[in-house]
């Protein structure tokens, strides 16, 4: 760390560096509130993606108890082909977005397997879309917690290192300044009366 320099330059830099950190400890204050909406808001929505996808299984299960018959194959049935995702800017955070899942379904003769088929088809596409969407809004979560950490962490280095810090350079030199300017005074009083003294 740089030496303080007693000098009233310095008092003037210091002053203008404090004004300068207290104009922006609010913003940093907006922005992290801010974020720390957003996250809360993206939580919610992770909640909400998660339980929709847990209450797939129990609807399947619900509605074709038949899926258990081994002689129906169904393996690769639905697969994900794609996913198109688009970046969203959040409080300067760049966050991920599900724009499209592309999904292909395997051929089958419609009169070749049961009736049922065609349900678990709209069925399995609802649980893979849901659980990209759960990804990416996990993913959203993480970004935003690790945006207001570290918006956390400026606003706090500012409010208790830079600002403090600062307001204690100005008291130094001020301090210094006033004693300087007092002895350079009694100094001037002392070589006064000096030379009056010699003077008679």
């Amino acid at each position: 760390m740089a030496r303080l320099s007693l000098t009233k330059a310095s008092l003037t830099k210091q002053k203008r560096q404090l004004k300068v950190f207290e104009n922006v400890l609010p913003a940093l204050d907006l922005k992290r509130r801010q974020l720390s909406a957003e996250r809360s808001k993206a939580r919610q929505a992770q909640a909400q993606t998660q339980q929709k996808l847990e209450e797939i299984e129990p609807e399947i299960a619900r509605e074709i108890p038949m899926l258990s018959n081994p002689l129906v194959d169904l393996s690769d049935l639905v697969n994900v082909t794609g996913v198109d995702l688009v970046e969203e800017n959040v409080m300067g955070t760049r966050l991920p977005k599900v724009d499209r899942v592309r999904l292909q379904v395997r051929d089958y003769a419609f009169l070749g397997k049961p009736f049922w088929v065609d349900r678990l088809v709209e069925l399995l596409k609802t649980a893979l879309e849901t659980q990209i969407e759960l990804q990416v809004a996990m993913r959203r979560v993480e970004l935003l917690e690790r945006a207001e950490r570290t918006v956390t962490q400026r606003f706090n280095l500012f409010d208790k290192v830079l600002i403090p810090q600062t307001q204690a350079n100005i008291k130094k030199i001020q301090i210094y300044l006033a004693d300087a300017e007092r002895a350079g005074v009694v100094n001037s009083k002392i070589a006064k009366r000096k030379k009056e003294e010699q003077v008679t």
